[in-house]
């Protein structure tokens, strides 16, 4: 190389491999629940992992019921950033709308300080309600709360004094936020999988993580045009599109669907008997994991395939993948996880490549 030639720049991913967990409570080698403690604990062990492995992103979903052990994920991913160095680190999700947006823009740029810029948020209404009578908010203002703080967040993100007016909490007057980032973070609405939900994250300039729990990925790409399509119109440059589903891996499908089932089962019935769904069943199970489905469940070899499909199908820039479902015990998804950084994301890249 001559003196004055550039460096020739490294190329970048043409897709993001993140995890994502709820910190779902688990059982022991013994078949004994795990403590909500020793599950935090665990979460943050499971972080480490993810990164010395190479993967993007580490999120840590919000809840307030007794399956899942976060209720305050900045907490446990402030405590992860203290041992890791490279991975992101972020919510999967915030339920912004029973919470303050000025608080959880204060928390974000506290971890996004301590993780060395490193934090991520992804915003949502979450598809849980324990919250909304836990902190004291009515139902009935579901969709005005996310669209209000979505809003004021949006605002806040400027990092300047904030006048704003609501309905939903009292007003800010030239109110200016603290801590300061060095140059804001990352910033995403989580989606279900309504069009009025794509066009407000294209609004508000988020990247858009697609929630896709059931059916194939191709069902959601009217969603992903809409949100480009949307950014387009109202003169945005690109924002990224990730994807969130669940998976597990071990070293052969036969062995990864055998781990995986009793935890899919148990969450899918706790929650079925609360939202009237029929009893989850093997069958049920099979259909999930195979092309149709969304259970990204087998061994490195399946999962790649299907996650490099996946991405193909929505052009997605990143690929989040739920590892942690009901009762799975933590030495298996240590193993999914060192599995997914080790195999499945260099087979991932091969493939798209």
């Amino acid at each position: 190389m001559t003196a004055s030639a550039a460096p020739t720049p490294a190329p970048q991913p043409l897709v993001e491999l993140g995890l994502d967990t709820f910190g779902d409570v688990t059982l022991d080698e013994a078949g004994q629940l795990v403590s909500h403690a020793q599950t935090i604990r665990h979460v943050v062990d499971e972080a480490v992992l993810a990164d010395e492995v190479g993967l993007a992103f580490f999120g840590v979903g919000e809840h307030h019921r007794r399956e899942f052990a976060v209720s305050s994920p900045e907490i446990v991913l402030a405590a992860a950033a203290s041992r890791t160095r490279n991975i992101r680190l972020g919510t999967a999700v915030t339920v912004l709308s029973s919470d303050d947006p000025v608080r959880v823009y204060e928390r974000f740029a506290t971890l996004d300080a301590v993780s060395n810029g490193r934090a991520e948020i992804i915003l949502g209404r979450g598809s849980f309600i324990e919250s909304f009578p836990l902190f004291g908010y009515d139902l009935r203002d579901y969709e005005t709360l996310f669209d209000e703080k979505l809003e004021l967040f949006s605002r806040l993100r400027d990092e300047k004094p904030v006048t704003w007016q609501g309905s939903v909490r009292p007003p800010l007057e030239s109110a200016d936020v603290y801590p300061k980032t060095a140059s804001g973070f990352p910033a995403w609405v989580g989606v279900g999988g309504t069009p009025e939900s794509v066009v407000r994250a294209a609004r508000h300039g988020y990247g858009l993580m697609l929630a896709i729990i059931g059916g194939p990925a191709e069902r959601f790409r009217p969603f992903a045009d809409l949100f480009r399509r949307s950014l387009a119109s109202l003169g945005r440059d690109a924002l990224p599109v990730g994807v969130h589903s669940p998976g597990h891996i071990a070293e052969s499908d036969q062995q990864a669907w055998e781990e995986a089932y009793a935890g899919f089962e148990a969450m899918n019935n706790t929650i079925g008997r609360e939202r009237g769904w029929p009893p989850y069943n093997r069958l049920r199970f099979q259909h999930d994991v195979g092309p149709e489905g969304a259970l990204y469940v087998g061994s490195p070899q399946t999962v790649a395939r299907k996650i490099a499909a996946t991405v193909t199908t929505l052009g997605a820039d990143r690929f989040d993948m739920k590892f942690s479902t009901g009762t799975l015990s933590h030495a298996k998804m240590m193993r999914s996880i060192e599995l997914y950084g080790t195999e499945v994301a260099p087979l991932v890249r091969d493939m798209l490549s």
